[in-house]
C-alpha cells in the first residue's frame, strides 16, 4: 500500500514538492490504495474526513509535522472556501482544538486543475487523479485523539464540475461524509457536525509525515 501511495504522491505538482530531508516520509495511517472513484457537484458543500486515533500507526510518536494529501478527478478550477483540522478526544465529538490547514499559505486557495504546474498529467480522471500536497501542519498525531479534516468548497460554478477522488475499495482507515454549507467555522467546545456514517473519505487520500 505504501508503494501505491508513494507512486500517486510522486505525481504531484513541482510547486508542492517536499523539502529535502534525511528521513523519508511515512504513512501515519492506512491511506487510500488502489483505484479511486469520483463524486461531483461540490458547490457549497463540505467534505468531512475522520482520521481516527485508533488507527494511527505506533511509529507516529516521533513525527513532528503532518502533511495531508487531497485528490481531484475532474474539473477546471477548485474554489476552496476554507480548510481546517478539528481535534477531539478519541471517540468524542467535542472539539478541543481547531487548526487551520493551508495550501501555499492560504486556507482558501484557488486550485487550477488544468495547469500542468499543479496537475502535471492531463486530463484528470479516476485513473489519473491529481494529488495535491497541502502545507505541513505542526502536529504529532496522538492515538488518544481523533482528527477531522474539513474542506469547504464555496458556492461557484467551477465547483459544480470538480470531481473528488474517493476510495473505491474499503482498504483504508480513513472515512468521511459530506454536508451542505460551510462546516469549517466551529470553535473549541462545540461539537463535530452530525452525519457520519463510516463511508469512504472524500478528497483526502493520504496522511503522512513531512
Amino acid at each position: 500500500m505504501f508503494a501505491i501511495a508513494f507512486g500517486c504522491v510522486a505525481n504531484t505538482a513541482s510547486a508542492q514538492k517536499r523539502p529535502s530531508t534525511a528521513t523519508a516520509p511515512i504513512n501515519l495511517v492506512a491511506g487510500v490504495g488502489g483505484p479511486v472513484s469520483t463524486s461531483s457537484q461540490w458547490s457549497d458543500y463540505s467534505a468531512l474526513n475522520l482520521i481516527a486515533g485508533a488507527f494511527i500507526f505506533p511509529a507516529v510518536a516521533s513525527v513532528k509535522t503532518t502533511v495531508l494529501y487531497i485528490g481531484f478527478t475532474a474539473g477546471t478550477q477548485a474554489d476552496l472556501g476554507n480548510m481546517v483540522l478539528y481535534t477531539t478526544k478519541r471517540g468524542n465529538y467535542k472539539i478541543t482544538a481547531v487548526t487551520p490547514v493551508k495550501l501555499n499559505g492560504a486556507s482558501n486557495p484557488i486550485i487550477s486543475l488544468t495547469s500542468k504546474k499543479v496537475c502535471p498529467t492531463q486530463p484528470l480522471s479516476v485513473t489519473n487523479p491529481c494529488v495535491i500536497r497541502l502545507d505541513p501542519i505542526a502536529l504529532t498525531p496522538s492515538t488518544l485523539s481523533d482528527y477531522y479534516f474539513v474542506m469547504y468548497l464555496s458556492t461557484s460554478t467551477n465547483n459544480e464540475t470538480v470531481g473528488a477522488a474517493n476510495s473505491q475499495f474499503p482498504i483504508t482507515s480513513l472515512t468521511g461524509w459530506f454536508l451542505a454549507g460551510d462546516q469549517t467555522r466551529f470553535k473549541v467546545g462545540q461539537s463535530i457536525p452530525s452525519g457520519y456514517g463510516g463511508s469512504h473519505p472524500f478528497f483526502l487520500l493520504y496522511v503522512m509525515s513531512n
